[in-house]
């Protein structure tokens, strides 16, 4: 199934789209890869949904990504007497550890760590934002605040701390289960990290999932900024989760920050997923809105890897719709005459490894002499990595005997994963890439293609040379 454009997208299953079916139809609209919530998936759940995208997958015959995203410290305060109560700005209103019903003057809050956090003058936002409160005075049992705006406050609504770090790890207790789960059906690719906050919560993580995973850290936290780089450095992938980053920092720097983390994990050559809302209207209507569009578009054309649907394709009335006009836009953008230009002039230099450089020549020669495809032979992953990051203008196909490495590329921007045996000389490499490639639909009997591998053949991360061949008449490589 060749894809008519090189920015992948990530669709959430959900109650809309749980059935295989469904998710039959929605990888058919252009779905490469699906999301598992897991704040609203047990165990029994995921895996249901795992053996169905492998149906789908083993019936389509193309290697499909999955997502499980954990649900990570979700802080929300206790109940009140009367299920709400209405506040005035000015007035003080206390967030106490007595586990009783709140009134107008206070409510339980049933997270010690927070008073722990917590200093004067921090700001807590109640229900995403509705409700901002200042803190004046905290005794490691109650915080005294004031509040600045917002008149209403419900049970159990949710509590965000812009200006604190708590002293917890990324995992709670739910997700040290989910990750089990997870690691258990030996047949998720990803797996999201929510609400990170500094470098150690991935490391945390990583010595658990012990490579069985790709880790993506969710950029959702203003404390994951200031350490950004080393966050991108201990993570395989990131997701810039602009719903919590929106809450927590003033929402008119949020594109701002997209554009930079994109950039970001260009420069670094990991995959960036953008998310949240993208589509949000198409949950109960069969088309977006145009400022929706302007949102897909604008990620398109900073080179994201990947685009996210949550509510749209999980619990909307039209989940294949979205995916296929996220896919239409995304196609209308790469196929726009500005869009080389920008993805050029946000190139980084390559690193001095041999696979950057293999990767930039071959990129140069594929683009100078308007060759038909890239083909890389990637075990690992890292040579799919690498020519993606380059973004070059001709479509790439990565070759791997790895389903694993193939799924987990999914993701990657401008990838077409193939899954084949490694070639047994060279001369089988070259014929092997320059049939798949014709048998792909990415090439036609005189078309030329490069083809990058490693020397001895099979080695990971011996990516190490160029070829340049010719496809012939019975789609075998020519002279």
């Amino acid at each position: 199934m060749k894809r008519l454009r090189k920015v992948k997208i990530l669709a959430t299953l959900g109650p809309s789209s749980s059935d295989e079916e469904t998710i039959e139809k929605l990888h058919e609209a252009g779905a490469d890869l699906f999301r598992i919530n897991m704040s609203h998936s047990d165990h029994a759940t995921l895996r249901n949904l795992v053996d169905r995208i492998r149906a789908v997958e083993k019936r389509c015959g193309r290697p499909i990504g999955i997502l499980a995203d954990l649900q990570g410290p979700k802080l929300r305060v206790g109940r009140f007497a009367d299920s709400a109560v209405e506040l005035e700005p000015g007035q003080t209103f206390t967030l106490d550890d007595k586990d009783t019903p709140g009134d107008v003057s206070r409510v339980f809050l049933p997270h010690p760590e927070i008073f722990a956090a917590v200093k004067p003058g921090h700001r807590l936002l109640i229900d995403d934002g509705r409700l901002q409160l200042k803190a004046d005075a905290c005794d490691g049992k109650s915080i005294t605040c004031t509040v600045v705006s917002g008149t209403k406050i419900s049970d159990r609504k949710g509590v965000s701390l812009p200006d604190s770090t708590l002293p917890v790890g990324a995992l709670t207790e739910k997700d040290h289960k989910d990750l089990e789960a997870v690691l258990a059906t030996r047949n998720v690719d990803w797996v999201a990290l929510s609400f990170i906050q500094r470098p150690d919560d991935l490391a945390a993580v990583r010595k658990i999932a012990r490579g069985k995973v790709g880790l993506m850290a969710k950029i959702e936290k203003p404390q994951a900024l200031e350490q950004i780089d080393e966050i991108i450095e201990l993570s395989d992938a990131l997701m810039v989760a602009r719903g919590d980053l929106g809450v927590e920092l003033p929402i008119e720097a949020v594109p701002g920050i997209q554009k930079q983390l994109i950039r970001a994990c260009r420069r670094a050559g990991k995959p960036v997923v953008v998310a949240t809302q993208m589509l949000e209207s198409m949950i109960s209507a069969p088309v977006p809105t145009r400022a929706e569009v302007s949102d897909v578009a604008t990620a398109v054309f900073e080179g994201a890897d990947a685009v996210m649907l949550s509510a749209e394709s999980a619990a909307g009335d039209y989940p294949v719709e979205a995916v296929s006009m996220m896919g239409a836009i995304a196609r209308q953008v790469e196929k726009d005459p500005n869009f080389p230009g920008i993805i050029y002039a946000q190139r980084s230099e390559p690193q001095a490894t041999g696979a950057d450089a293999i990767s930039l020549a071959g990129r140069q020669i594929a683009e100078t002499l308007n060759l038909a495809v890239m083909v890389c032979y990637t075990s690992s992953g890292t040579t799919g990595l690498r020519a993606s990051r380059e973004r070059p203008q001709v479509p790439i196909i990565a070759l791997s005997p790895v389903i694993e490495t193939a799924r987990r590329l999914s993701v990657v921007w401008g990838l077409h994963c193939v899954v084949t045996e490694d070639a047994t000389d060279l001369d089988d490499m070259v014929d092997r890439a320059c049939r798949i490639a014709f048998n792909e639909g990415f090439g036609n009997p005189g078309d030329r293609v490069i083809i990058s591998a490693g020397v001895p053949l099979g080695t990971p991360g011996a990516t190490n040379m160029l070829r340049i061949a010719y496809i012939g008449s019975d789609g075998m490589s020519g002279i």
